[in-house]
């Protein structure tokens, strides 16, 4: 019984230690805990955004609004990191900024033309 509470503390011990090493190596790195899960829900959102981006070429107005919003959301986050950890997403990171890009003028022209 008592090699079993051994087993199970070593484990607990184990798991915080890893735990430890992941804040100190982040920190090492020069950036904070917070922002660094932040950029692990972006790159979540980011996937999804892309996958979005690529299907559909018309959005409707509450559409586009959300897309905006998460976007900026992820761009954010991910200014606040080193490029390194993102290098191989620069793609996918493109493409939903092109289509932002893309919304942000086209929503501009709609406004410009309401104007005149």
């Amino acid at each position: 019984m008592t090699a079993i509470f051994a087993v199970i503390y070593i484990l607990i011990f184990v798991i915080f230690a890893l735990i430890a090493y992941a804040v100190l190596q982040i920190k090492l790195f020069g950036m904070k805990v917070k922002d660094f899960w932040s950029f692990i829900e972006a790159n979540q959102m980011l996937d999804k955004l892309y996958r979005f981006a690529k299907q559909y070429e018309n959005m409707s107005p509450q559409e586009q609004v959300i897309y905006l919003s998460e976007a900026e959301k992820i761009f954010k986050a991910f200014d606040n990191v080193p490029n390194e950890l993102w290098e191989e997403d620069y793609d996918k990171y493109k493409e939903v900024l092109s289509k932002y890009k893309d919304i942000k003028m086209l929503r501009w022209a709609e406004t410009s033309k309401q104007k005149n």
